[in-house]
């Protein structure tokens, strides 16, 4: 029989991964009746992402599984991102009935959809660390010989689903279904009593390995290959580069803002800030609020692909056309040169 707790309302909106405190009845928890977001709003926004992502992400796989001779390094860190961005797509629908009915699919499925949430932003961050140093190797040193190795690119992209799968793998130990007084069963951690510490350790070692490492990274090869590119006047270079600053853009903008309220919520569990009922309010709204801007990032990468990347709408033009579904003279009047799109040192798939 599952035990039953008092919680705030707001862990029900924050729903997972708030590492909030789940209070054992015999406690007082903070008492919090402000603003949150509108469960049926959420709902819809999931629905629509979940829509996106899997027509999207399912085109950027089909375009680089299809341009084999002219696939690059970068193309199969790319297309590990599309299949971690499908497969948390197919998630997608279970967390947006949740949000109206609660949580009725029992622990089992509870562990399994929370895992892929996790497994697909720890891959997609390490696979973007990947593609800045091999960007990072081929301009700045300009080993072409090095990055264009696709061996060693197979085993550095299983050894990173291997490492993000490490990284998520508490949430197999502490993530259950809870029965709350208030809201039904929920999916939530349940780390027990007085194991704060364990519950703070963890968090830091995701946090430090998944997300603080790989983002330095990132910035000190980026750093440099932007450097590089405009001292060196590579005009056309720096076009192709393009999409991958879009990428690397757009991944920040949705998952940097939940990860600092998570780090601000460790500093607070560790008492390096003052806790108090009315920041745990504030963290757990914002918990909510870049919850779904980090959701929203799945479906955004086609997106970035279809109005930036014209060697993936070239791609994509002419698998359409090998299946007569357009014309091959609509593909030439599209006045692209395949010529431009041949694979390079700095070319991408899309």
């Amino acid at each position: 029989m599952a035990e039953k707790y008092i919680v705030s309302e707001e862990i029900w909106g924050a729903e997972f991964d708030n590492y909030t405190d789940i209070i054992p009845t015999d406690a007082a928890p903070c008492t919090q009746h402000s603003w949150r977001l509108d469960k049926y709003f959420v709902m819809v926004v999931y629905s629509l992402v979940f829509f996106l992502s899997l027509l999207g992400n399912s085109l950027v796989v089909l375009v680089i599984l299809y341009n084999r001779l002219n696939r690059s390094v970068t193309d199969i860190y790319l297309l590990n991102l599309a299949i971690a961005d499908l497969l948390f797509a197919l998630s997608l629908p279970i967390w947006a009935a949740s949000k109206v009915q609660g949580w009725i699919y029992g622990t089992t499925l509870c562990k399994f959809i929370s895992l892929l949430k996790d497994v697909n932003f720890y891959s997609g961050i390490l696979l973007l660390a990947c593609i800045s140093v091999d960007r990072y190797l081929a301009i700045v040193h300009a080993t072409r010989a090095l990055t264009q190795k696709r061996h060693w690119v197979k085993f550095i992209c299983m050894g990173i689903w291997v490492l993000s799968l490490l990284l998520s793998i508490p949430i197999l130990f502490f993530r259950e279904a809870f029965l709350l007084d208030v809201y039904g069963y929920v999916c939530y951690e349940n780390f027990g009593k007085n194991t704060e510490k364990g519950r703070l350790v963890l968090r830091m070692l995701s946090q430090s390995f998944g997300f603080v490492l790989p983002l330095v990274v990132m910035l000190f090869c980026y750093g440099f290959t932007m450097r590089t590119l405009f001292e060196a006047h590579m005009g056309q270079k720096h076009r192709a580069m393009r999409v991958i600053f879009a990428v690397v853009l757009v991944f920040l903008l949705c998952w940097l803002p939940y990860n600092l309220v998570l780090v601000t919520d460790t500093l607070l569990r560790t008492h390096l800030i003052e806790d108090t009922c009315s920041r745990r309010e504030v963290i757990e709204q914002a918990i909510n609020v870049t919850e779904v801007l980090g959701f929203l990032h799945s479906c955004l990468n086609p997106i970035i692909y279809a109005f930036i990347g014209h060697k993936f709408r070239h791609s994509f033009l002419k698998i359409l056309a090998a299946h007569g579904i357009v014309s091959k003279d609509f593909l030439a009047r599209c006045n692209i040169s395949s010529s431009s799109f041949a694979s390079s040192s700095v070319s991408t798939a899309v």
